[in-house]
């Protein structure tokens, strides 16, 4: 038997009935003396053990002297075998939320990461037979899962390393989940393990370098707006002197072209409040 085997047992209530019977017995032979009384007790204490509970999302794997005999899903009040073992085994829907690790991502960053796994079990046989301990199995491999996602792909991108279309840890939420969730799935389906759903739980560099990569941050994204605002600036300055010239309201040459497009530009880039200087004079003075 190398796969699980779903049986049906005998109704749990029906032998109540015939327990209830053998307590009458017992109790008729104990009135009248009758040597019948210790076939009723052995045959009373050979009943009672057979009898066991399912709840919902719940199982029992029966065994036989070693032998797996089938799994028992269905929810309910039964009678088996008093031989069989049976084992208890939750089919409900689980969450493991993984310590935090320090691992290295795919440009050698030491950042610290962890994940949020929901899970359950669907095949009994192999979470009962194949793996020592199917709990901790989740919990191991959830671990080398994620140390193997963190590999792959980098916490964030830079502009100045030609990242910018690359999945990343932090910005690629959907597209990490779903390497996580194959990845874990994978791991687990030796184990009668089905992943609902995986999410990483924490992401963060690790504390050495996290005050290093928040001013990498900061200066990407100050180049970044001042990127923007030379873009906005050369387009309004180039604009001011298409309008000058359609409506001829002034004539500029060259050099007084270059100083209005220095003038104009020194005010749109600027990180700080202009001074207008009034000039009393003519434009030469």
């Amino acid at each position: 038997m190398t796969q699980e085997k779903i049986i049906k047992v005998s109704n749990g209530y029906f032998m109540l009935f015939v327990l209830i019977l053998l307590i009458a017995g017992g109790v008729y032979c104990i009135i009248n003396s009758s040597t019948w009384i210790l076939i009723f007790v052995l045959l009373f204490l050979i009943t009672v053990p057979g009898f066991f509970l399912v709840n919902p999302n719940t199982s029992k794997v029966l065994l036989l002297f070693g032998k797996y005999i089938g799994t028992v899903k269905e929810n309910g009040f039964y009678w088996a075998n008093p031989l069989y073992r049976k084992r208890g085994i939750s089919l409900r829907a689980s969450n493991f939320d993984s310590e935090r690790v320090k691992v290295n991502d795919k440009l050698g960053n030491p950042i610290m990461i962890s994940t949020i796994l929901v899970w359950k079990v669907s095949d009994t046989f192999k979470a009962a037979f194949d793996v020592d301990n199917y709990e901790n199995f989740v919990r191991v491999q959830s671990d080398a899962a994620v140390r193997k996602l963190a590999s792959l792909y980098p916490y964030d991108n830079f502009e100045d390393e030609g990242m910018k279309e690359e999945i990343t840890l932090r910005a690629s939420v959907n597209e990490v989940s779903e390497a996580l969730e194959k990845e874990l799935s994978e791991r687990l389906d030796m184990a009668g393990i089905e992943v609902l759903e995986a999410r990483i739980g924490y992401l963060a560099y690790a504390q050495e370098i996290a005050g290093a990569m928040l001013k990498r941050q900061q200066a990407t994204a100050i180049v970044a707006a001042r990127h923007k605002i030379v873009q906005g600036a050369v387009s309004m300055v180039e604009m001011a002197l298409e309008e000058l010239s359609k409506k001829n309201i002034i004539e500029l040459d060259e050099e007084r072209k270059a100083a209005m497009v220095s003038n104009l530009m020194v005010v749109l880039c600027s990180d700080k409040d202009t001074i207008p200087v009034v000039n009393t004079g003519t434009l030469n003075h």
